[in-house]
């Protein structure tokens, strides 16, 4: 006689009270706030535990496309979980009992979340105790094809409402389709509650009292497959620790900055337009960045000077430190010595900060790898020491201060191209963030090192364009390149990892010329 809780069934329950589950803590959390989705919650509380090692690997392995590939990890996991809860589930009760039992834990991770309140246990909750439903539905209620009823009430049956195959089919997918609806539903209801695109289109951009001196075409050289100085914001690299972008309205925002001040102030932005804007192009570049990478570059920032809000409060000259803090929690300790040039940068390319880049308000600073000094939609500064807070990524073995690395960049040739004898040029970019680039050099093979041509320097706090002409011979070639900046130091030849202050080493392309 055909098992009426075959495991095919029970499987099939698990994945639906499993996708039910993250459906309806989906839909909640559009009321109580994005960050409380079990499913971000989740996410969120793997990256926090997850070794630095195997975070490093995914950055190097999937670059900006690290969060797409741990939300397919977490998919895989959560279909493999799902179905195991299934099949363990036997007639429905045990599957329950596990479902509210997760439900009870997201409700407790959501609360560990930074800023959660009370209503972050909700979606946890409503979805364990909905998900616990279904899942008891679909399996107590099942019978065998050939229309055997369900056990007694007592064995864990509904007597006589007894589900067909067909009838648990028509279920499953109801129940389905219903959880697939909650993602668009959720995401309409947040549009409505916190309309972001709307609030980033009436937003109004300060105008600087001085801009910023043109981009020349000295500065930006026409070399097809170089790096453009300026990267538009389409293009403009991004590595955080948000799983979802956080949702926050400038009416919304308010900037906190206390600790060993003289006074606690507070800022929206009626009070930041009554003060001082400025305009300045910065380079950018993440410490995860491997010789070589993209995970750099250029702008046109717009904001307010952090030295000039800091002196309102009224700094304590015994701290060293400042602490930032974003809307999702994550933190980045930045020392108050390197603050000169630093903003607090509401426009980037002529338009208010993309959601994406820290709408309505992020921090830059000149010269620093972005996980100590670029906190996107910050919200609260706080002035302290080193030796009294840590940072999200020091904590995590980073190190606290983090000077930007001299390093160079071959764009082109790209790697493994196959170009014909003759001239060829070989161009690229160079930073060394408030030291300056102050020369390149270029190694065929073996052979000594050459000087490429610099384009000319916009300023120390940006990277420097430079090309090399080459009389490329038939044959394999290694192409290397490394810089020295304005202190006399240059780049060593020593490959290392990111961790913990930054990549080091040479950039090579292995060329083939016919």
């Amino acid at each position: 006689m055909t098992d009426p809780f075959s495991r095919w069934r029970r499987a099939l329950a698990g994945i639906v009270a499993a996708a039910v589950f993250l459906g309806v803590g989906h839909l909640v959390a559009a009321f109580v706030g994005p960050r409380s989705s079990p499913f971000l919650v989740l996410g969120a509380t793997m990256v926090d535990n997850t070794p630095e090692w195997l975070k490093e690997e995914a950055i190097r392995r999937f670059g900006t496309n690290d969060k797409i590939a741990l939300f397919v990890s977490m998919g895989v996991v959560m279909v493999v979980g799902a179905v195991a809860i299934g099949l363990l589930a036997g007639r429905g009760v045990r599957g329950a009992v596990v479902m509210v039992g997760f439900g009870v834990v997201l409700a407790w991770l959501a609360m560990q979340r930074p800023g959660a309140t009370m209503l972050f246990v909700l979606p946890g909750l409503l979805g364990g105790v909905v998900s616990g439903v279904v899942i008891y539905g679909l399996l107590a209620r099942s019978v065998a094809r050939s229309g055997e009823p369900s056990p007694p009430v007592g064995e864990g049956g509904l007597h006589g409402l007894g589900l067909s195959r067909r009838g648990f089919l028509v279920a499953a997918s109801a129940a389905g389709v219903l959880a697939a609806a909650t993602v668009p539903a959720a995401r309409w209801i947040g549009t409505r509650l916190r309309d972001i695109v709307a609030d980033r289109a009436a937003f109004l951009l300060p105008s600087p009292r001085v801009a910023a001196p043109a981009v020349t075409d000295a500065v930006d050289l026409p070399v097809p497959g170089i790096t453009r100085f300026l990267t538009p914001n389409t293009e403009f690299y991004r590595i955080d620790t948000a799983l979802q972008v956080p949702t926050l309205l400038s009416t919304d925002w308010e900037l906190r900055i206390h600790g060993m001040v003289e006074r606690e102030i507070r800022l929206d932005f009626d009070d930041l337009r009554s003060r001082e804007a400025v305009e300045s192009v910065l380079t950018l570049t993440c410490v995860s960045n491997e010789v070589g990478g993209p995970l750099a570059g250029t702008a046109t920032w717009t904001g307010y000077r952090l030295t000039d809000l800091l002196d309102e409060a009224g700094v304590d000259p015994d701290a060293d430190m400042l602490l930032s803090r974003s809307i999702d929690g994550f933190t980045a300790g930045t020392p108050i010595a390197a603050l000169g040039e630093g903003l607090l940068a509401v426009g980037m390319n002529g338009e208010p900060l993309p959601q994406q880049h820290g709408y309505p308000a992020r921090l830059i600073v000149p010269g620093l790898y972005g996980y100590v000094s670029a906190t996107k939609w910050v919200v609260d500064l706080e002035v302290t020491r080193f030796d009294r807070a840590e940072a999200y990524w020091t904590r995590r073995g980073w190190s606290a201060e983090a000077p930007v690395k001299t390093a160079a960049r071959i764009d082109v040739p790209s790697g493994f191209a196959r170009l014909a004898a003759g001239p060829v040029v070989v161009a690229g970019v160079a930073w060394a963030q408030n030291r300056g680039i102050a020369a390149v050099e270029i190694q065929i093979d073996d052979q000594p090192w050459q000087p490429a041509t610099l384009a000319a320097e916009y300023s120390t706090r940006t990277w420097r364009q430079w090309t090399y002409q080459w009389d490329a011979t038939p044959g394999t070639h290694t192409v290397r390149v490394r810089a020295t900046d304005q202190t006399g130091r240059t780049q060593p030849e020593e490959r290392t990892t990111p961790f913990p202050n930054g990549a080091t080493g040479w950039h090579a392309q292995v060329v083939t010329i016919r």
